[in-house]
């Protein structure tokens, strides 16, 4: 019996005793007076044996059957290993037809020894940052290196785009590496989809800000000056945790996404780009919290604005006599226009997009241009002959041809005789006696060295020079110095 069910016992026999009325038996039981009827008829009737539960030792209706638990811990074991707790219990809802709570799912894997692979670490004392009130106020941009394909899998960059009044995932994309080009496609998606935002919340990556060395002013970078051309204001995180909503969707990700991409047996790039665009619907009807206010803050793009114009790498140069401007590997011929014949000494904008096309920009206005003819030089390496060794010697003609190669011969001759004269000059100096100076220094650093002193000790000792000592205790005797006189001279 139980320590309730004796304190009952004890209560039933004071009332049977006429100890106690009904009233305060089912005061100190804790029970109505119409229960405490109830308890004490049947205590009458069976005993001691009636105050106990009528469900004691009964299998419960609503236990998880033995081949119900076999299943699902194949299934964490082999099909969906790597999902944490929640995650699994909506993949075996969704793909298995197995509707099982997370507390007894979480349970049941727990006494097989399969715990959860995400950890948490112990929580501390934080303060909730308000959301922003509208959708599109701010949006926290960020990405995750990530083995994404699995644990045997190659490492490669998801970029996030995460609003902060909602949660929801406003534009995503997979790539190599951060970088610039990468960043301006996934902000022209979430442009497309939705607008412009107010502000973007960033760290401070090199393809964000520039931070020279040496107290210099920053200069802005290209994804700086297309967000100041878009009207966007840039914000810099300090640290991880002000753009927390970020780092947060970016951890759920790693989580769920991975064992979605193995399912769908991604096993390269463009097969996870498949599974992304599925994958952040689910993710934002089931994570995202509507926004306090009503209101969008998105803007659609003005109607005199490029978006192409704007999402691009943007460098200034100045234009040649010959209206030609080289930008990296290229020289593209600009062309005279009706307005300004020429473009020479003016200083234009030379415009990559993110397909490769350059286009030359001055004062807001495109210029004509195309890829330049080649110069005569390249012409000439292309047929296969170098502008510094033409093939006729200089075009001298043959009957030069006699005299160039006499000069050859002579100049090989002068060359051979320089070598000669120089291995005559190499003669090694005669070695000489050490004198009665070095031969005391020698071996006060041996006995030095006797007395288990180290080579700083002997140095401060001895008063020898540090390099010195380490020569004379590689030497077994006293080292031989080199004679200022050279052999075959007085």
């Amino acid at each position: 019996m139980t320590q309730d069910e004796q304190t009952r016992l004890q209560i039933l026999n004071s009332l049977l005793a006429d100890y106690m009325t009904i009233d305060q038996a089912a005061t100190l039981m804790g029970v109505s007076t119409h229960h405490t009827r109830r308890l004490l008829a049947a205590y009458r009737k069976e005993g001691a044996a009636a105050l106990a539960h009528g469900n004691r030792g009964r299998r419960p209706s609503n236990i998880t059957s033995e081949t119900m638990r076999s299943r699902v811990i194949h299934l964490a074991r082999t099909r969906y290993s790597g999902a944490n707790h929640t995650h699994l219990s909506e993949l075996l809802r969704e793909h298995e037809g197995i509707d099982i709570g997370r507390t007894t799912l979480r349970r049941i894997l727990v006494n097989a020894g399969l715990v959860s692979p995400r950890r948490w670490r112990p929580p501390n004392h934080r303060v909730r940052r308000q959301r922003m009130p509208c959708e599109g106020m701010l949006v926290q941009i960020d990405g995750s290196y990530h083995r994404w394909l699995g644990d045997d899998g190659p490492q490669f960059m998801l970029l996030l785009a995460v609003d902060d009044a909602t949660g929801k995932v406003a534009s995503a994309s997979f790539c190599e590496y951060e970088n610039t080009r990468d960043y301006f496609l996934l902000v022209k998606a979430m442009i497309d989809l939705y607008g412009v935002p107010i502000a973007l919340y960033t760290d401070r990556h090199s393809v964000f800000k520039h931070v020279p060395g040496g107290g210099l002013p920053s200069a802005p970078t290209q994804f700086s000056r297309a967000m100041n051309d878009l009207g966007i204001q840039m914000i810099f995180a300090l640290s991880p945790q002000t753009k927390a909503r970020v780092e947060r969707v970016a951890g759920t990700f790693q989580d769920g996404l991975v064992t979605e991409l193995r399912i769908a047996g991604a096993t390269t790039i463009e097969d996870a780009r498949v599974v992304l665009e599925d994958f952040i619907h689910r993710f934002n009807e089931r994570f995202g919290v509507p926004a306090r206010e009503p209101e969008v803050a998105y803007c659609p793009i003005a109607t005199e604005t490029c978006l192409d114009r704007v999402l691009c790498f943007r460098h200034t140069r100045k234009v040649a006599r010959d209206n030609t401007v080289r930008y990296s590997q290229s020289t593209l011929q600009l062309l005279p226009g009706s307005d300004r014949p020429t473009y020479a000494g003016a200083n234009v904008d030379v415009l990559e997009g993110l397909d490769g096309q350059l286009t030359v920009e001055h004062e807001g206005q495109i210029i004509p241009s195309q890829e330049a003819p080649a110069r005569p030089d390249t012409l000439r390496g292309v047929n296969g002959y170098s502008s510094h060794a033409p093939p006729d010697r200089n075009g001298l003609g043959g009957r030069w041809e006699a005299v160039l190669a006499s000069l050859d011969r002579e100049r090989a001759e002068e060359s051979s005789r320089e070598v000669v004269y120089r291995e005559r000059k190499k003669v090694a100096p005669s070695p000489r006696k050490p004198t009665p100076k070095q031969i005391t220094r020698w071996e006060a650093v041996h006995a030095a060295k006797c007395r288990g002193l180290s080579i700083r000790g002997i140095t401060r000792e001895t008063g020898v020079h540090r390099i010195t000592v380490k020569k004379y205790l590689k030497a077994d005797s006293p080292p031989m110095t080199p004679s200022l006189k050279k052999a075959g001279k007085t």
